[in-house]
This record gives structure tokens, C-alpha cells and sequence, in this order.
């Protein structure tokens, strides 16, 4: 058998040769030279066991604190609903007394009344001539700019936010959307690069440091004294929070096997609207922005003790095996299989059965390659199902600008659609939950995509036709279909993405999200003047995306791929079945590759036994324990001693075959 580092070495020899070959030719099956992640390896470390679901715990906690610093942003940049210039007294008649006045008879006279927001101007006063002593309403006045800056009432939750702070409103406004644009640019820019770091470092090293650094930036944005080191401040901890979302999101999926996959990955949706819901209370109780935000850093703060317990969090032994780490993957599968009580009777050691195939498999002289997001281009399928998949999550993060625009419409209230948004999240998560394990990725995928599509046609039509009560609702429902359509997006997308890759391609899956979400405030910039556009748009790639969800594959209860040839065979289905009774052209029967003999199984078990059996046998000689990956066993035989490979079947067959000769 082949070792999977000969296969490499004559890729990258004929690397000029094989750019040439078409790509089902350049990544052909090497499944011979790996194991079976789910079939094989899996079940002899104890299954989704006791310890496999400690990890899981400990990996829901960054959702947690990620949810909890992201919608922070909500609160910096709420402008408070009511607000007006202070009045200037330099500005008014020379015979003009304040203490003769009321308050409210004091404001309609210095500021003016605005028919569109039924309310005092925001960003005008009136000016008067000083040479006036009779002070009357007819005076000759004259509009001007705010001079001696603005009273604000209390925003939702906090008594000052990053708004009222710098007084970002009137001239100023176009600050508050591009804090957000650049906040997202940050998003993006980490699940790109960090995703890549993922697949080049692994996923304990990407979190721990995505966790350190934001925790130290998330410390420097509480002490930041102007609106540009806000703004640069917020942009590289959305950076370094894309990297925990994702490298926690990936190392849950792949410790868990294909039937906890989707309810693991819920749960932690969960986290994330339970942290959604307790942010309100705690900006009623910090009052201030810096102390909020100091509030959500400590959980980022709290995970840095992953640094010292290794255990709540260890790499990913599936991406170990898919990059050819074998003493670093057979190290932590022996832990996974000590943890889990996973050790069979007849083993001398935690997991010796499985060493034992492992080496069988993979060989001795196995070389360690990392992949980078740039070998996409040499694939067809894996980056079709990329694109696909980063359609949908940037129709569904981006569309939901439109649904919630329509329930600010109906309630001007800012708890009402905050509060409304989270419940329908939360109402998404349990749909999924109870929908796609039974009926499918690509059906539920295809479902929602329909009703967040036909949903914002219904608004476009016939919104100014509709009663407000059944505007509320088409909107509740495109709301709830649109953010379904997102989480089903990543998460389908973690399932048909490759080890290899997977942080990489998870990453720039994620950052069309976070470029749809970043469209809003593009809006918001213009003052929303092209809304009625930006609503055509997203629709339109509504109705373009249930034709392309026909071209995914299903991963229902599939095992994850490892490789790129493994993501290469991910093909959708057919959509017509074939007929069973249908007649085979005997022109076009294929026959079937004669089986091997060969069951590493067996031969492992072989392997297994025979230690066991020697181990017993301790009068003429003692095993020796030696702590290197290679260690030495000295077997009695006929003829003196035979050395070996400890777990490797070849150092016995040597033995039996100088045995047998003898």
C-alpha cells in the first residue's frame, strides 16, 4: 500500500503536467490511504461520549461572549429618539427674559417646529436681532445651525452612548453607519484571515489567540477618548471576534458525530439569543457605554484560562489525521478514548487497537501539508457549493433590513423590534431543529429560501394595498424565513467544506454574510434613499437562489470530508429517482473491482491479541516501555530476540515471517 506522502511527492513533481488534467484526474480518490473518520475511528473512542460533550459545553461559551460584544454595537449607536439644540442666549432679543417664560413657551421660542418629525427641530434655532425690547411671536427671525451643541433625551439603556458622547447627529450623522460599515469590514477581514489561520495552525491555537486579543482590544475600546480610535478600535476586535466565532463553530463540528451535529450546533444559537436577551438589563444597569463595554469583555477575558486547561478545548483530532499530524492525532485520540471509558479488556493501553490502524493506514513515513482557500481554484464542486451557500447567507443577512424597516413602520419603539427580532431567532432555531434532521439540508434550505423570497415580493407589491396588521405579519415572516435561510446557510456550509479547508472556506462563506448585514448601513448612509432599490435587489437574489439550491448535495447524517477529493464527491442528488425494474443495457453493465481479503480489523485485533498473549509470558523476557512514538518491544522467539515498532503491524510480521523461517 501506498503512503499518502509518495502520492504528494509525485503531485507537486508533476505539478506543470497535472494544472493541465481535468480536475476529476487531478484529485482522485486516496480514501485507501486514510481512514474513515466517522466509521472507523470514531466509534472506538467512545462515541459522542461523556468528554466529547464537555467539549462541546466549554466550546458554547464563545458564542456566548461573541453575541454579547456584537450587539453592543446596537447600543453605542442608538441615536436617542427625542433630541433638539440647547438654546443660545447670545442669538436672542437684548429685552428677552428666560425667567418669564415656561420651559416648553422657552423652547418654542428659540427653537423651531419641524412639521416631518412633529417635534422640535434637531439641527436649527432662531436668531434674532438684539436691538429688540418688545418681544413678541411676530419678530423677524432667521434659521441657523446648532451652536452651543444638543440636549438629548435618555437613550434605550444606557444614559450616554457613543452618539450622545460626540454629538454624532444633524452634520455629523454619517459617523454612526460607517462605525458600522467599518465594524463589519473587521468581521470580514478575520473570517478570512483567521479562517485560514484555522487550517494552518489549528483550531485550539486560532481561538486562543482571537480570545487574547480581543479581550485586550475590547479593554482598549473602554478607555478609547475619540470617535477614530473608537472606530479602529472596533474594527480589529470584530476582526479577532470572526476568529473565535469561527474556530469555536468548527472544532464543535467536528468532535461531534453526524447525529448531534445539528443540535449541537442550535444549542449554541441558543447561547447567542440568551445573550441577545440579557443585554438590555445590563445596559439599564451600567448606565454608561465604557462600563458596558467592560461588562462584555469579561467573558472574553474569563476564556483565556483555556490557555491553562487543555483539556476543555484540545485541537480538532480530525483535522490532526487530515493534515498527516499522526503522533499529535494518536496522542489525542487516546485521550478522547481514556475520557470517554472507550479501553476494550483485552487492550494493554487506552486506544492500542486503534494506534495499531492507524499506522496500518497511514505508515510510518507520513508528511504533514497544510491547505490554503487558494487550491479552490483547482476544484468544481467545493467552490460551487461555496458560492451557492455564500449567496444565500448574504440574501439572508441582508434582506433583513427590509422586514425590520417595515416594524419600525408599525412601532417607532426601539425594545419592539429589538425584542421582536429576538423572538423570531429563537423561533428559527426550533424550525431547524425539528425540521432538518427529518426532512433534509437542502429541502428546509430551499423552503425558507422560498418564504423569505415570496414574503419581500408580497411587500413590494402590495404594501401600500395591505392593512398595517397583515404588513406586521408578512414582515414576521420574512424575518423568521430570512434569518432560518442564515443559520441553515453555516451551518450546511461546516457540513460540504473539506477539513482541509474548512476554516478557510467557512470564513469567506461567513464574510458574504457580514457584507449583506454591512449593506444596511450602506443605506443609512445615503439617508435611505435607494431602500426601494436595495428591496428589489436582495428579492430578486431571493428568487435566483431557490434555483440554485438545487444544485447542492445532501449531507444528512453524511460523515464530514476530510480531503479535497473527499469534498470533490459531494455531488447532488439526481432529482428523478431511477427505476428499480428498469432493464440494464448489457453494453453498459459495469462489473464490480474484486474485493481484497485484506481487513485491517481483523489484522489489528490479530495484533492486539498477540501483545496481550506476550504480555503474559514474562519469565524470558520483559516488554520495555520506552516513551518515544516509535517504541521498542522485545518478543521471545525462537532464535533470540525480535524488535519492533510498538502498534505497528509491520515490526510483527517481520518477526512471525524470521519465526517461521527458523
Amino acid at each position: 500500500m501506498k503512503s499518502s506522502s509518495h502520492f504528494d511527492k509525485l503531485r507537486s513533481r508533476w505539478k506543470p503536467q497535472l494544472a493541465a488534467l481535468p480536475n476529476r484526474l487531478l484529485f482522485p480518490s486516496v480514501r485507501c490511504l486514510t481512514m474513515d473518520f466517522e466509521s472507523k475511528i470514531y466509534p472506538q473512542i467512545g462515541g459522542y461520549g461523556r468528554y466529547n460533550r464537555i467539549v462541546t459545553i466549554f466550546s458554547w461559551f464563545p458564542n456566548f461572549a461573541v453575541t454579547l460584544n456584537l450587539f453592543c454595537d446596537v447600543f453605542y449607536t442608538l441615536t436617542p429618539e427625542s433630541y433638539h439644540c440647547k438654546p443660545d442666549p447670545s442669538l436672542l432679543p437684548s429685552g428677552f427674559l428666560p425667567s418669564n417664560f415656561s420651559k416648553q413657551a422657552y423652547l418654542n421660542f428659540t427653537i423651531p417646529w419641524d412639521k416631518d418629525s412633529a417635534g422640535l427641530s434637531h439641527c436649527e434655532l432662531y436668531r434674532y436681532s438684539s436691538n429688540y425690547t418688545n418681544i413678541t411671536d411676530n419678530l423677524p427671525k432667521q434659521r441657523v445651525p446648532c451652536t452651543k451643541g444638543w440636549e438629548y433625551a435618555k437613550p434605550a439603556g444606557l444614559e450616554s452612548n457613543f452618539v450622545t458622547e460626540w454629538n454624532l447627529v444633524c452634520g455629523d450623522y454619517w459617523k454612526i453607519p460607517l462605525q458600522h460599515i467599518c465594524f463589519m469590514t473587521g468581521w470580514v477581514l478575520g473570517y478570512v484571515l483567521l479562517g485560514t489561520i484555522c487550517d494552518w495552525l489549528g483550531r485550539r491555537r486560532a481561538l486562543l489567540m482571537s480570545v487574547s486579543l480581543s479581550g485586550l482590544l475590547g479593554v482598549a475600546v473602554c478607555v478609547s477618548n475619540s470617535p477614530v480610535a473608537f472606530l479602529l478600535l472596533r474594527l480589529s476586535q470584530g476582526s479577532m471576534l470572526a476568529g473565535v466565532f469561527l474556530s469555536s463553530y468548527i472544532a464543535r463540528l467536528e468532535v461531534c458525530d453526524p447525529r448531534h451535529r445539528l443540535l449541537v450546533s442550535m444549542v449554541s444559537v441558543f447561547f447567542a439569543v440568551f445573550a441577545e436577551l440579557l443585554l438590555p438589563g445590563l445596559a439599564v444597569l451600567c448606565s454608561d457605554w465604557p462600563v458596558l463595554q467592560a461588562v462584555a469583555t469579561v467573558p472574553l477575558l474569563l476564556m483565556i484560562s483555556y490557555w491553562c486547561c487543555p483539556s476543555v478545548f484540545p485541537e480538532s483530532p480530525r483535522w490532526l489525521l487530515a493534515t498527516g499530524q499522526i503522533p499529535q492525532a494518536k496522542k489525542t485520540l487516546q485521550t478522547f478514548s481514556a475520557r470517554n471509558g472507550a479501553c476494550r479488556s483485552e487492550e494493554l493501553f487506552a486506544g492500542e487497537t486503534l494506534l495499531s490502524e492507524i499506522d496500518s493506514a497511514y505508515g510510518e513515513d507520513t508528511d504533514t501539508e497544510y491547505h490554503s482557500v487558494l487550491e479552490l481554484r483547482h476544484t468544481r464542486v467545493i467552490w460551487r457549493n461555496g458560492l451557492i451557500l455564500g449567496l444565500t447567507l448574504f440574501i439572508g443577512t441582508g434582506i433583513q433590513y427590509c422586514f425590520t424597516r417595515n416594524l419600525h413602520n408599525y412601532s417607532t419603539h426601539f425594545y419592539f423590534s429589538y425584542f421582536l427580532r429576538m423572538l423570531t431567532g429563537a423561533l428559527a432555531c426550533a424550525f431547524l431543529c425539528l425540521t432538518v434532521d427529518r426532512f433534509g439540508r437542502r429541502g428546509i434550505l430551499l423552503l425558507v429560501a422560498i418564504g423569505t423570497g415570496l414574503s419581500s415580493l408580497l411587500l413590494l407589491a402590495l404594501t401600500q394595498y395591505l392593512r398595517g396588521g397583515l404588513v406586521l405579519v408578512l414582515s414576521v415572516v420574512g424575518l423568521l424565513s430570512s434569518q432560518a435561510l442564515a443559520m441553515l446557510s453555516v451551518f450546511f456550509a461546516s457540513e460540504v467544506m473539506p477539513t482541509v479547508i474548512r476554516g478557510g472556506c467557512l470564513g469567506l462563506v461567513m464574510s458574504a454574510g457580514c457584507v449583506g448585514m454591512a449593506a444596511s448601513s450602506l443605506m443609512e448612509l445615503q439617508n435611505n434613499a435607494g431602500y426601494f432599490l436595495h428591496h428589489v435587489v436582495f428579492a430578486s437574489f431571493a428568487v435566483l437562489s431557490i434555483l440554485c439550491i438545487m444544485l447542492l448535495p445532501e449531507s444528512k447524517r453524511k460523515p464530514l470530508p476530510d480531503s479535497l477529493a473527499d469534498g470533490e464527491c459531494l455531488r447532488r442528488p439526481p432529482l428523478f429517482l431511477s427505476r428499480v425494474d428498469r432493464d440494464s443495457l448489457p453494453l453498459l453493465r459495469t462489473t464490480r473491482a474484486p474485493t481484497s481479503d485484506y481487513n485491517p480489523d481483523n489484522y489489528a485485533r490479530l495484533v492486539s491479541a498477540t501483545k496481550k498473549m506476550l504480555a503474559k509470558d514474562t519469565l524470558p523476557f520483559k516488554m520495555a516501555a520506552v516513551t518515544s512514538p516509535h517504541q521498542v518491544l522485545l518478543l521471545p522467539s525462537s532464535n533470540g530476540v525480535i524488535s519492533g515498532t510498538q502498534g505497528g503491524a509491520r515490526g510483527l510480521e517481520r518477526g512471525a515471517r524470521q519465526d517461521t523461517s527458523l
